[in-house]
């Protein structure tokens, strides 16, 4: 910058400018752009498809879980045991929920009370499914048939155990006379059980039998006796 006198002059300079500049050589270096820029993220393609299959998995248990619940019916079961030919009562049956099979028929758990007093067409299991072809409301006796109370001690019944469906024949025992038939064939008469009842006050059993409604009269008559026996024959069929 010329002076009056011609002369240069040189501008003030900042004197704490000046010495900062001698402390730091480069704090004229610096400038804000020299400011380092935000980390870049780093994608990571395996975790990214980790949490797409959790998603997925957890969409698929829960579809599952919706169509098991909506899928499941309630059924009838057997809480105790009923053996072939037996009445059915309210206490043997109770309601389940489960998944079914097409192919089953299991009765609706909603006409469980229909089954009282049914009678099992066949071995009912407890804990198995009452189908509809597992009972039958058939009437006893049927047509043509009488049913009659045999009562017996052990020593006269099979040491096989009885059940109801059981085809057996009512034998005449000669008793303490010894009376046998002149033919040396002893009477026989083919019945069914359709229900046992123990009396262990007498140590009897009454067995009750369905024979044909013409020899009702003479099974009835040698019962009172006490001249019968009951033979059980083949349960296969």
């Amino acid at each position: 910058m010329p002076g009056l006198n011609g002369s240069t002059v040189m501008p003030a300079q900042n004197p704490q400018l000046a010495a900062g500049e001698r402390r730091d050589p480069e704090a004229k270096r610096r400038t804000p752009s020299s400011v380092a820029p935000p980390p870049k993220l780093r994608r990571r393609p395996l975790l990214v498809a980790l949490s797409v299959i959790a998603v997925c998995l957890g969409a698929l248990l829960g579809a599952w879980a919706y169509t098991s619940i909506t899928s499941t019916q309630e059924v009838v079961a057997v809480r105790t045991a009923v053996e072939r030919g037996q009445v059915i009562d309210r206490e043997d049956l109770l309601t389940v929920r489960i998944g079914l099979d097409p192919a089953l028929r299991p009765v609706p758990g909603s006409e469980i009370n229909s089954l009282v007093g049914a009678r099992a067409a066949t071995d009912l299991p407890a804990g198995g499914l009452v189908t509809r072809d597992a009972v039958t409301s058939a009437v006893l006796p049927k047509t043509g048939q009488s049913v009659v109370g045999v009562a017996l001690p052990a020593s006269l019944m099979p040491g096989e155990p009885l059940r109801p469906g059981d085809v057996v024949r009512i034998v005449a025992t000669p008793g303490e006379q010894g009376e046998v038939a002149a033919s040396g064939k002893q009477r026989t008469i083919t019945a069914t059980v359709v229900g046992l009842f123990p009396d262990e006050e007498k140590g009897l059993t009454v067995v009750s039998v369905q024979v044909p409604y013409d020899q009702a009269a003479e099974v009835a008559a040698r019962s009172a006796t006490g001249k019968v026996a009951l033979v059980l024959d083949s349960r296969e069929r």
